[in-house]
């Protein structure tokens, strides 16, 4: 059975943007409507989240690096793709987190992935000659939001030379990370994965956002002037809820304020024996949440509740984060 979060998953897929509004009605339920996000207007008492199509993370090489980059960016939401030209490196088996894995040579393998301004695009191949025809399809085509190749500073600066004497644009090949990864002094292919996911989350995060109130309960991250921000969900939160069928309830954080674990858009599913699929941050609040949460399964009402998590560090309980969520409660 089809439900608002199987469109809004179909409609993302076509590479479009996409807003989800829930109203919240008079009788204590909630109504929710998908609208295109460049077409949303300001409407009272409505909570506006807004979904770009998922963040692939495209590994172009399967060598040994790109085994813990494909799990670290599975479990931090990216929807992983692998390409190797080697079938002993691009299988299933040795990637089974991967949501695609391509056996195709580099300069193939682009008409398949059509890289989007939603993708990053890491170029860890196991030669020269291969980055450099990965390096010029990615440069050809649609710039995607990030793209970083492996190797030495010296190696890396003749690369950039040798694409500007073949013409690609100057500003472009600058928006190259590379060396990819953060300078953490990474030395082991685990730890170079690291360094890589952990400049991937920097440049993601940079334009982060989440739920728009356009009515007058006011949030934190009211949004101003027409920008739109994205939703903190993950999209296997989203994939759940469409196919869902079990009783259960959602908890959506709506604004905050604060140190916080999570942000505004970020969903947990809570089911009636009190387990969860997602998550708000965890700990305390989170549990306290949970057990709200589970006075609304199968009502179709709805609450917002305010989480403070800035009591006094005496107290026994008291939460790792100081900071203030607003969170809506649906049943």
């Amino acid at each position: 059975m089809e439900n608002i979060y199987t469109e809004l998953l179909k409609r993302l897929k076509t590479g479009c943007p996409v807003c989800l509004d829930t109203e919240l009605l008079s009788d204590g339920s909630t109504e929710k409507r998908l609208r295109e996000a460049s077409a949303a207007p300001e409407l009272p008492e409505i909570y506006r989240e807004y979904y770009y199509p998922e963040e692939r993370l495209i590994i172009l090489g399967g060598g040994h690096v790109s085994w813990p980059l494909a799990l670290f960016g599975a479990e931090s939401g990216f929807s992983v793709t692998v390409v190797d030209d080697r079938p002993a490196f691009a299988n299933r088996q040795r990637f089974p987190q991967a949501r695609e894995v391509i056996c195709e040579s580099f300069e193939r393998c682009f008409d398949r992935l059509r890289i989007t301004a939603y993708d990053y695009v890491v170029v860890v191949t196991r030669g020269h000659r291969y980055d450099m025809d990965c390096l010029r399809k990615i440069l050809s085509g649609t710039e995607p939001a990030y793209m970083g190749m492996m190797g030495s500073r010296r190696r890396t600066a003749g690369v950039a030379s040798l694409l500007k004497e073949e013409g690609f644009d100057p500003e472009k090949i600058g928006r190259i990370h590379m060396p990819i990864g953060l300078s953490i002094g990474a030395l082991t292919p685990a730890e170079i994965a690291i360094s890589i996911m952990a400049e991937l989350v920097q440049v993601k995060r940079q334009s982060d956002g989440g739920v728009q109130k356009t009515g007058s309960i006011g949030t934190e991250v009211n949004v101003k002037g027409g920008e739109k921000k994205k939703s903190d969900t993950d999209f296997r939160v989203l994939e759940r809820l469409a196919s869902e069928t079990r009783p259960h309830g959602v908890v959506t954080i709506l604004s905050t304020k604060g140190s916080v674990p999570r942000r505004p858009g970020a969903k947990m599913i809570v089911y009636e024996d009190g387990q969860i699929y997602g998550s708000i941050g965890g700990g305390c609040a989170e549990a306290e949440v949970m057990r709200e949460t589970l006075k609304y399964i199968g009502t179709g009402k709805c609450t917002v509740k305010t989480v403070d998590m800035t009591k006094d560090v005496s107290e026994e309980d008291v939460m790792v984060c100081g900071g203030i969520m607003e969170v809506l409660i649906e049943g």
